[in-house]
């Protein structure tokens, strides 16, 4: 049987591109839902979020059960999650924009302003740069596309597993056991996020 990827579906997220990216790397069957029960029966979850942390937040915990669904099937059923940009920035424990928010908390660290050292650095962070590794993995060296005012700052060294350099070291990717957090687009990444897709979909932690 095919295996069944939730693109989780809460307002937040560039769904069509996420959908099309995870079908041309190898997809089978990809379903965009806010249905508890269809996130129950899925192999793989995918969350992506685009915006501010407080309102995705916000908005998944709107949809009934849905956060409930997830914690389930990745916390007891041990399916592989991929978090996408604030969809990775919500596994953190807790947001600071507007605020103090609570997050997920699957992942201990804060999301917080990119506060460049050099003052000629812009934020948002926009556009391609590196993404190094910090131990073999799903992630590899490459450039990915990113867009983002805030980083995640992990508190355990041993969930980072990539970096990535704007004005100082910032997180690329976070992971834990069969949950994956990137802070880069792969849906936007070419090449490079194609296969980190293809890698995710072939992935069994």
């Amino acid at each position: 049987m095919a295996e069944r990827t939730a693109l989780i579906d809460y307002g937040a997220g560039n769904l069509r591109s996420v959908a099309n990216a995870l079908r041309a790397a190898g997809g089978n069957t990809v379903i965009v839902t806010a249905d508890p029960d269809v996130v129950r029966g899925a192999d793989r979850i995918v969350l992506p979020g685009v915006g501010a942390f407080r309102a995705c937040i916000e908005a998944l915990r709107a949809v009934p059960g849905l956060v409930e669904a997830m914690t389930e099937r990745v916390a007891t059923g041990g399916v592989p999650f991929l978090g996408i940009c604030v969809g990775m920035q919500l596994l953190a424990t807790r947001g600071i924009e507007f605020g103090v928010t609570e997050g997920l908390d699957w992942i201990g660290g804060e999301v917080r302003l990119i506060e460049p050292r050099d003052a000629t650095i812009k934020v948002p962070h926009m556009g391609w740069n590196d993404v190094a590794p910090r131990a073999a993995g799903l992630i590899v060296p490459g450039e990915a596309y990113f867009l983002h005012s805030y980083h995640f700052a992990a508190d355990r060294d041993a969930d980072i597993a990539a970096m990535t350099d704007h004005g100082g070291a910032l997180v690329a990717a976070v992971a834990r056991d069969t949950v994956l957090g990137v802070q880069f687009h792969p849906e936007k990444s070419q090449a490079y996020g194609l296969a980190l897709l293809t890698r995710f979909l072939a992935w069994k932690p």
